[in-house]
């Protein structure tokens, strides 16, 4: 029996499997396709949650629903999971009923093993390292705006966290420049930094930088993202963070650093008057409405792929 195609980084995938996946999305956002699909007809993915989630939960439901199928939500506290049941049974059990699985957690090694054992497609709804479904549907909104992906200056504003990881994999797979501010302490991963560089610096092409002034960032920036500064899991933090991160909130006198054409993200939720003011999230620059709707086409995307893949089609 072959081994099923997993979607858990974006470390994992080539310049042609990147743009593929942006392709398909797009396909997707500009209704090529007809609805509902028969890729799931009949099948059903199981959504395994252990944070709490809105767009994730919703656009893979819809995307399942959209090709044919279903989507079966399970949290923590209503699955053998919360009650200490091994991820690799959990794994193992699913995989005899769902064509996939989406699995949304924590560590990132807890991911890993429920791809270790399931037979079905694993996807990584989001861990506390990676959240590469996001990013998927943040190049789709770069490339609906800009028309390319390449030839442009990207910015992240905040935490080196899990969305900063993603973005830095994606940029070593497409070659794309990046620039990210991070407070002191809060870098991005050394490992997923050096990895980066030595991706780019093999392939002649890209570069990634961190910084300590936001507004060196955002130089000349075509694409500016940002996130919440302390995010699931992180609320005892809270304050601390707040404090750490003055200076690093997204506004308009910041915004001006950037390119007159450039563009705001946010993977939401957001915090206005925190990472971002109200005013550039309702503003002309913003196309954080877009990238959030991108999502159901980015998972449909994913889904295609680790489906069709692993079928071997």
């Amino acid at each position: 029996m072959s081994r099923p195609v997993h979607f858990l980084s974006l470390a994992d995938l080539s310049a042609g499997d990147m743009l593929s996946l942006v392709d398909a999305a797009s396909r997707s956002s500009d209704q090529l396709e007809p609805l509902p699909d028969s890729l799931l007809s009949g099948r059903a993915i199981a959504l395994v949650f252990e944070k709490p989630s809105t767009r994730t939960r919703v656009a893979f439901e819809v995307a399942a629903l959209e090709l044919g199928g279903a989507g079966i939500y399970l949290d923590a506290q209503g699955s053998q999971l919360g009650r200490g049941e091994p991820i690799e049974d959990t794994a193992r059990v699913l995989s005899g009923y769902c064509a996939a699985i989406v699995y949304r957690t924590f560590g990132h090694q807890r991911v890993m093993a429920m791809a270790e054992a399931a037979t079905v497609p694993v996807i990584n709804g989001l861990t506390d390292w990676l959240h590469p479904c996001q990013i998927v549907a943040d190049l789709l909104t770069v490339r609906q705006e800009f028309g390319q992906l390449s030839g442009l200056r990207y910015a992240w504003v905040g935490d080196g966290n899990n969305m900063a990881h993603s973005w830095m994999n994606a940029a070593a797979s497409l070659g794309l420049e990046l620039t990210l501010a991070c407070p002191e302490g809060f870098d991005p991963d050394p490992a997923v930094l050096g990895a980066t560089e030595a991706r780019m610096a093999e392939a002649g092409k890209g570069s990634v930088r961190v910084v300590r002034t936001p507004a060196e960032a955002v130089a000349d920036a075509d694409v500016v993202s940002t996130d919440v500064w302390a995010s699931m899991g992180q609320e005892a933090e809270a304050e601390a963070r707040r404090v750490a991160f003055a200076g690093y909130c997204l506004d308009d006198p910041l915004m001006a650093e950037a390119r007159a054409r450039a563009i705001v993200l946010h993977c939401l939720p957001a915090h206005r008057g925190e990472e971002i003011t109200a005013q550039l999230l309702e503003g002309p620059r913003s196309r954080v409405w877009p990238q959030a709707r991108n999502r159901l086409h980015a998972h449909k995307a994913i889904l295609r792929r680790v489906l069709t893949d692993s079928s071997g089609q």
